[in-house]
Order: C-alpha cells, then sequence, then structure tokens
C-alpha cells in the first residue's frame, strides 16, 4: 500500500501589519491619533448620549420552561399569525438607564416589529423535523418594557410583547425605531483588537487582552484626555522567530489612571474601538461591532 505523505501546515505569523505601537513614543502618538478619530467619529455622539443597542432586536423567552420545539421553529421562522395587531403607530416611548439618564424615541407599530421577528433566516443551523416545526402561533401584542444591553449600560427599553400559543412567556422585539437607533463603530480594514474588556477600581483599570504564542507581554499603558482613556496592552514579537501558530492567549494587565474613570470612554489603541466593561460584556450577546438594526 502507497503511504501518503503527511504534511505539516503551519501557520507563519504575519509580521509589520498591526498598527499596535510598542515603543512608549509609539504609543503615545497612537493614543493621540485614536483619541482624536474618536471624537471626529459619527458614532460616538450615539454610543455615548444615544440608543445602541448591543444584541439582537428579537429578545426569546428564557429557555427554561419552555417546549423543545421553541427554538427550531423560531430558528426556521415558522410563524403563524392568528389575531390582529394593533394598528396604529405608538407615540414615542422612554428608555431609562440606571443612572436615571432617560431619552424619548420614535416607536415602531406592531406589525412592523412582527414582520422583522418573523422574517426568514439566512441560514438554520438545524433544520425542522421531518414532518415539520410546530408554527409559533401570533395570538396577541401589546406594548411593554425589558432590559436591553446598550453602549451606555442595561436600559428598560420599550418592546412589543407577542404572545404565542402554548409558550408560558411571550416574544418581544424592541420597539424603538431602527432609523432612532445608532449603530457601533466597525473595525478598519487592517486593524484587530488587542483589548477586549476592563474592570474599573477607583484610578486602576484591568485590562483583558489577547496576545499570540510567539509574543512576550509587557504591561499595559493608558493615555488619557478628559473624554476618553486609551490603553493598550504591550505585546511585543519574540526575536528571530519566522514560524508561529495561530493560537490567541488572554491575560489580564493592570494600568493606573491620573483620576477615577468615571464617564469617559476607554478606546483599545490598537483598533480604536470603544470597550465595555466585563460587567456589561456577557449582556451583550454575541457583541462584536455588528449592527444589530438589521437583526
Amino acid at each position: 500500500m502507497r503511504r501518503l505523505p503527511v504534511v505539516l501546515l503551519l501557520l507563519v505569523a504575519a509580521c509589520g501589519t498591526s498598527p499596535a505601537p510598542t515603543t512608549a513614543d509609539d504609543f503615545h502618538a497612537r493614543a493621540r491619533e485614536i483619541a482624536e478619530r474618536w471624537q471626529a467619529a459619527p458614532e460616538r455622539e450615539a454610543w455615548t448620549d444615544g440608543f445602541v443597542p448591543l444584541a439582537k432586536l428579537t429578545i426569546d423567552p428564557p429557555s427554561r420552561g419552555m417546549p423543545k420545539w421553541t427554538g427550531v421553529s423560531e430558528l426556521n421562522a415558522v410563524w403563524e399569525l392568528a389575531t390582529e395587531l394593533p394598528a396604529a403607530r405608538p407615540e414615542p416611548g422612554t428608555l431609562t438607564w440606571p443612572d436615571g439618564s432617560e431619552l424619548s424615541l420614535p416607536l415602531v407599530t406592531a406589525e412592523t416589529a412582527y414582520r422583522a421577528m418573523s422574517r426568514p433566516r439566512d441560514f438554520a443551523d438545524e433544520e425542522c423535523p421531518a414532518k415539520g416545526c410546530r408554527p409559533l402561533r401570533v395570538t396577541a401584542a401589546s406594548l411593554g418594557w425589558a432590559p436591553f444591553p446598550t453602549s451606555r449600560g442595561e436600559a428598560r427599553v420599550p418592546v412589543w410583547e407577542f404572545a404565542v400559543a402554548g409558550l408560558p412567556q411571550p416574544f418581544r422585539r424592541v420597539a424603538v425605531d431602527p432609523a432612532a437607533m445608532g449603530g457601533p463603530p466597525q473595525q478598519r480594514k487592517g486593524e484587530w483588537q488587542e483589548v477586549f474588556t476592563y474592570r474599573a477600581d477607583g484610578t486602576s483599570l484591568r485590562l483583558t487582552f489577547g496576545y499570540g504564542s510567539c509574543d512576550t507581554t509587557h504591561g499595559g499603558r493608558a493615555y488619557e484626555t478628559p473624554q476618553v482613556v486609551v490603553v493598550d496592552a504591550d505585546v511585543r514579537p519574540k526575536p528571530d522567530v519566522r514560524v508561529c501558530n495561530a493560537m490567541l492567549h488572554h491575560a489580564e494587565t493592570d494600568v493606573r489612571l491620573r483620576e477615577p474613570l468615571g464617564t469617559r470612554v476607554v478606546l483599545d489603541a490598537a483598533s480604536g474601538l470603544p470597550l465595555l466593561p466585563e460587567a456589561e460584556m456577557h449582556l451583550a450577546t454575541g457583541f462584536k461591532h455588528w449592527d444589530p438594526r438589521g437583526s
């Protein structure tokens, strides 16, 4: 029997394409650039003062106590409308944040929300059983409220609640008009995120960052302005390493600020993207700086 050669596939680490700074002077120059970029960014105002959703706009009912067919039917968009939806466009709704901040925004009709919730998916992870999925039969719709992750923290937002026959909890859809929402900044070509999240404690920030198998880490750095804090993990490639695997490792490092973070936005120096505090990351389902207004 002829033996086939075993090919060992090696991943060559890309060199010279990362915007991440190395020296202290490089970092300060990059941090100034990122701070100025953020101040001029069209997404900045919505991120700090508007409504930027950080999860899909359809809020699934809790899985506990739900029939097993619910998720498969929802994934395959097997919906059935068995009631007349409210036709009137509601008055603007108020979003409320834990610090007392409020924002009044226009809302969509129940029909618009239902169409967005029930439209077919581009793909489905799990096909319907041979006999078909059980329809999600909508029997009523009413306005309600729900906690929802945003760039400013978790807010109380108006939602359309759709009661489904046989389910103890409704499906909910954020009722805010997508035209009134903001979208998160997008990563620029050739840049990638290095610091992923942070924890603030007084004048200390603990950063969670990523580095490669052939990198060495040298702590963290911070650049402060009255509006932002630009952070960086000092990650440098090991000298004389030409070939490396593509495994990403995670680590933490602390940086000290001149004054408490307050309401300032934390920006990653490598990508320029705003970061979420660790306590809010688990609420932002699937958040990778995508725009959930189309979800």
